[in-house]
C-alpha cells in the first residue's frame, strides 16, 4: 500500500488510470481495517473516481458505499448532512466546470439523500441541475451512458428526476422546495415544445403544486403520494396537453380571469368551514404572496402560457381553491 492508503498495483504515477477488483479489495481492507474513513482517505476516493479512466464492477458499489458512510455516518451529526458537508460532497463529484463528473459520482449524490435523514435542498437541486443538463443541453455523462436526445424528456430520466425527488424528502411530509422547483421549471422552459414523454407532465405539475401549497402553509403529502404517478395523467394518448388542451383553451381565450373566478366561487362557499384557519393562512400570506409572485416570473417569462404551465393552473385551481387572493397577481399577469 502507498502512503495515502492506495494499492500500488492500482497506480500508473500518481495517478490511478484502471481500477480492478484486487485493487477494491486492497481499499476496503485498509478503509475498514480501523472502522472510520478520514478525510483524507475519503477525498482520496473522490479523486480516484475523477482520474480512472475504467473500472471493475466492483467499484461503483464501493466508492458509494464508503463515501456515503463518511458523509452520512462519520460527519456530525450522525445521520444528518449539514451545509458544510453538502458543499465538500458538491466539490469532491464536480468538474472544473461544477458540473457532476460521472454517473457514479451522480449515484452517490442521490444514495446520499436516500440514506441522510435530512440534507440541504441544494444538494438536491445540485442533483437534478445534473439530469437537466443532460436533457437540455445533451452534455455531460448521463447523456453519454443514456444516449439522450437533447432538448427532449423521456421516461428514463422522469424516473430519475423523480428518484431524486423522492430522494430529498423520503423521511417525511417535505414539501417540494424552491430550488428544486427553480430546476423543474427551467426544464419545462427548454422541452415545452419538444415531444416529452408524458409522465413529465405529471411530475412537473404535482411537483410544482406541492411547493406552493407548502409554501402556503399547507400540510403536504409526503413526497411518494404527491408525486406517484396516477392514470388520470398517464391514460390520455398525449399526456397533459391532450387532457387539457380542449378544455382550457375557451377559458384561456378571455383571460385567465376565468380561472379566478372559479377560485373565487369555491372560496365563498367554504367560508364557513375556513374560517377557523384564517389565523394560520395570515401567517402564512407573506411567504404566499412570494411564491405567488415568483410562479407569475416563471410562467410569464416569454409572454407564454405553455401546456404543462396550463395544465398546472387548471391542477391548482381543482386542489387547491382557497390558495390565496393574490393569485389575482399571478392571473393579471399571465392574461
Amino acid at each position: 500500500m502507498n502512503s495515502d492508503g492506495t494499492p500500488r498495483s492500482a497506480q500508473s504515477g500518481d495517478v490511478v488510470r484502471v481500477i480492478m477488483a484486487a485493487d477494491v479489495a486492497a481499499w476496503r481492507a485498509s478503509l475498514y481495517g480501523d472502522g472510520v474513513i478520514n478525510a483524507a482517505e475519503a477525498e482520496v476516493l473522490c479523486r480516484r473516481e475523477r482520474e480512472a479512466i475504467s473500472a471493475c464492477p466492483q467499484w461503483r458499489a464501493f466508492y458509494v458505499e464508503a463515501l456515503t458512510d463518511f458523509v452520512v455516518r462519520q460527519q456530525p451529526p450522525q445521520g444528518y448532512v449539514t451545509d458544510a458537508s453538502a458543499d465538500w460532497l458538491m466539490a469532491q463529484v464536480s468538474d472544473a466546470a461544477g458540473a457532476i463528473a460521472s454517473t457514479n459520482a451522480l449515484d452517490l449524490v442521490i444514495h446520499v439523500m436516500e440514506t441522510a435523514t435530512e440534507v440541504p435542498a441544494r444538494l438536491a437541486a445540485f442533483a437534478l441541475a445534473q439530469v437537466a443538463r443532460a436533457i437540455v443541453e445533451g452534455d455531460g455523462p448521463l447523456a453519454g451512458r443514456n444516449r439522450l436526445e437533447p432538448g427532449r424528456v423521456s421516461r428514463e430520466e422522469v424516473e430519475l428526476l423523480r428518484r431524486i425527488l423522492f430522494a430529498f424528502g423520503h423521511e417525511g411530509t417535505v414539501g417540494i422546495s424552491r430550488e428544486e422547483a427553480e430546476v423543474l421549471f427551467d426544464i419545462n422552459d427548454h422541452t415545452r415544445e419538444a415531444d416529452n414523454d408524458p409522465a413529465w407532465s405529471d411530475l412537473f405539475v404535482k411537483a410544482i403544486a406541492n411547493f406552493l401549497m407548502a409554501a402556503r402553509g399547507y400540510t403536504v403529502l409526503t413526497r411518494a403520494e404527491a408525486l406517484g404517478r396516477e392514470a388520470w395523467l398517464d391514460a390520455p394518448e398525449r399526456g397533459v396537453t391532450a387532457l387539457f388542451g380542449d378544455m382550457l383553451s375557451s377559458m384561456l381565450s378571455s383571460s385567465l380571469r376565468g380561472v379566478w373566478s372559479a377560485w373565487e366561487r369555491e372560496e365563498g362557499a367554504s367560508a364557513a368551514r375556513d374560517r377557523q384557519a384564517d389565523a394560520a393562512r395570515q401567517a402564512a400570506e407573506v411567504v404566499t404572496s412570494a411564491e405567488v409572485r415568483w410562479l407569475a416570473d416563471r410562467i410569464g417569462r416569454d409572454g407564454v402560457i405553455h401546456a404543462n404551465e396550463r395544465a398546472l393552473l387548471k391542477f391548482l385551481s381543482e386542489e387547491s381553491p382557497d390558495i390565496h387572493p393574490s393569485l389575482r397577481t399571478l392571473l393579471d399577469t399571465a392574461a
